[in-house]
């Protein structure tokens, strides 16, 4: 899948009006999560996206696993989006897991499954693969 296939996609399935805020949502879902986990892990997640995608996780990057919660994940991302509202969170959650669907089809299961394997097994993280577990 190159970019715009997959920002097509993302920006398809989120229904959003344009690129740029499928860009966005990418981005700062990405960012995100490039943050929460081990920068090697962040590397071979990113090597199977697109070059314009994969910045994202790793370049985009100043600091690799940090610890923070499923709330501080969706606070970050919904930030990045420019989501002001904090009542925005059920949206950005929502973005974030969109946007892990269309990774999923672009990576091998087993780099997914090393990416789970990073988190907690709480109901939080667990729900940003909703959507992947539903395919």
């Amino acid at each position: 899948m190159n970019f715009d296939e997959f920002t097509g996609q993302v920006q398809h399935r989120l229904e959003l009006p344009g690129t740029g805020e499928a860009v966005r949502a990418t981005r700062a879902t990405l960012t995100t999560l490039g943050e929460r986990i081990q920068e090697g892990e962040a590397s071979d997640l990113a090597a199977s996206l697109p070059m314009e995608v994969d910045y994202y996780l790793t370049g985009a990057v100043a600091d690799h696993g940090q610890r923070f919660n499923w709330s501080e994940f969706v606070t970050r991302v919904r930030e990045r989006e420019g989501m002001a509202d904090p009542d925005d969170g059920a949206d950005a959650a929502y973005h974030a897991r969109v946007v892990l669907d269309v990774v999923a089809e672009s990576v091998a299961p087993a780099e997914l499954r090393q990416v789970r394997d990073q988190l907690p097994a709480d109901e939080g993280w667990e729900s940003l693969f909703e959507l992947v577990d539903a395919d």
